[in-house]
């Protein structure tokens, strides 16, 4: 039962320990003028981008190290990885969604292997994804 998303903006929200969640602010990159797109020509990301569907992701053109985490198709994360500018990342079994973010914030969000995370959109209106 995967979930498919459309271009726009919502939150990334990550449960935390003791039921406390981080949420943060999201990019969704559905379409393929979007996700081929992605992060290039920036030099920073206020939050995360989400790429979908996606199973891999490159760094080449890139400004900035990205830290890239890989879901399956319930949103769950099978790894996470720091990619500094002009890396080809491995296609990963089973991911999905690329979720990209600036290097160094996801462990501060607690986003790490097993997690399963949230994708609130604009479209939800509110209501949980």
């Amino acid at each position: 039962m995967g979930r498919r998303f459309g271009d726009g903006r919502g939150r990334l929200v990550v449960p935390g320990e003791g039921g406390a969640a981080v949420t943060v602010p999201l990019e969704i990159a559905a379409s393929y003028r979007a996700r081929t797109k992605g992060l290039l020509g920036r030099d920073s990301i206020e939050g995360a981008m989400l790429l979908t569907p996606a199973g891999s992701v490159h760094t080449f053109g890139m400004r900035m190290p990205i830290d890239v985490a890989y879901l399956n198709r319930h949103l769950t994360v099978l790894a996470v990885r720091t990619m500094r500018p002009g890396r080809l990342g491995r296609p990963r079994l089973r991911s999905r969604h690329v979720l990209e973010a600036e290097a160094g914030v996801m462990a501060g969000w607690g986003l790490r292997v097993g997690v399963a995370i949230a994708v609130e959109t604009e479209a939800d209106s509110g209501h949980s994804a």
